[in-house]
């Protein structure tokens, strides 16, 4: 078992930055990738940003060149480094994780963390 714990969602301006983190606890030691998603109102889940055991990241379109996923060695906490924020990035941001058990790979979730971004 998982648990994930987001923090560092707010409120911010257009054109400014926050820095959210996930923690993990629990059976972290076999994840092969966490990263981020985010969720707005009336609309699917989206992948914000990834990162794998070996430290290779995946980026949305969106996310490109604005923000940065990097994780401590041991992938109990990572963060996203958010920048040049945009009121398009108004979501709820969940932290993933998927994690290898035996044979399978499960995915975990956090409950979400607020990001408001006003113009």
């Amino acid at each position: 078992q998982v648990l994930l714990v987001e923090s560092g969602g707010g409120l911010v301006q257009t054109g400014g930055s926050l820095r959210l983190s996930c923690a993990a606890s629990g059976s972290i030691f076999s994840a092969t990738a966490v990263g981020w998603y985010r969720q707005a109102p009336g609309k699917q889940r989206e992948l914000v940003a990834i990162i794998s055991r070996d430290r290779t990241t995946n980026y949305s379109d969106s996310a490109k060149g604005r923000f940065t996923i990097s994780r401590d060695p041991a992938m109990h906490t990572w963060y996203l480094q958010m920048n040049s924020l945009e009121s398009e990035d108004t979501s709820v941001y969940y932290c993933y994780a998927r994690v290898g058990v035996g044979f399978k790979e499960l995915d975990y979730w956090g409950r979400g963390t607020q990001v408001t971004v006003s113009s």
